[in-house]
């Protein structure tokens, strides 16, 4: 092996066990999300609205957003996602994701496929006693979502949810508020 192609492979190889260790460093940084430890299925479903959000792409300027579930005989779940886009008064947008409950012990992992066959992690990790508030996450920690039964939640307990949002080891500071109205 010539001189360069060795300078070659050496920095190929050290680029790539850099990039490697980043990547297992990142990872054991924030790890998986844990979830709740139990989810009861028939009391989660129905409506909920959308008060806060690490969007997505296609939610990025959603108004009045909800999210419904209905569940399957065969135990999936039928999910709307409804929004008005831009503005209150913007054209209502809506998907419609099947959820899978992937551990049935605790029903709070999930997966979510909007476009088959690829699925979504989705994990509900806090959900209050009485089933009014929920926090929707992911193990990537890129996309979150604060959801409640009412439009509209008080300020102190946005902020203790935003609050626990970042203990869980999001970037707080991408939190958005979606737009209520109603």
């Amino acid at each position: 092996m010539n001189h360069s192609r060795l300078l070659i492979y050496i920095n190929s190889k050290t680029t790539f066990l850099l990039v490697l260790t980043m990547l297992i460093s990142g990872c054991a940084t924030h790890g998986k999300l844990p979830t709740v430890t139990q989810v009861d299925l028939n009391a989660f479903m129905g409506k909920w609205y959308v008060i806060a959000n690490i969007p997505t792409f296609i939610e990025t300027d959603a108004h009045n957003a909800t999210e419904t579930y209905s569940l399957n005989q065969d135990g999936s779940i039928n999910t709307r996602f409804e929004f008005l886009a831009g503005s209150f008064d913007g054209k209502r947008k809506e998907y419609n994701p099947v959820g899978f409950v992937k551990n049935t012990t605790t029903n709070a992992e999930w997966s979510m496929r909007f476009i088959w066959p690829f699925k979504a992690d989705y994990r509900v990790v806090y959900l209050n006693n009485n089933y009014t508030t929920t926090i929707i996450g992911r193990n990537k920690r890129d996309y979150v979502w604060l959801m409640a039964r009412t439009p509209e939640i008080s300020n102190d307990l946005y902020e203790e949810m935003k609050d626990l949002i970042g203990k869980m080891g999001y970037e707080t500071a991408l939190l958005q508020k979606v737009p209520q109205q109603w």
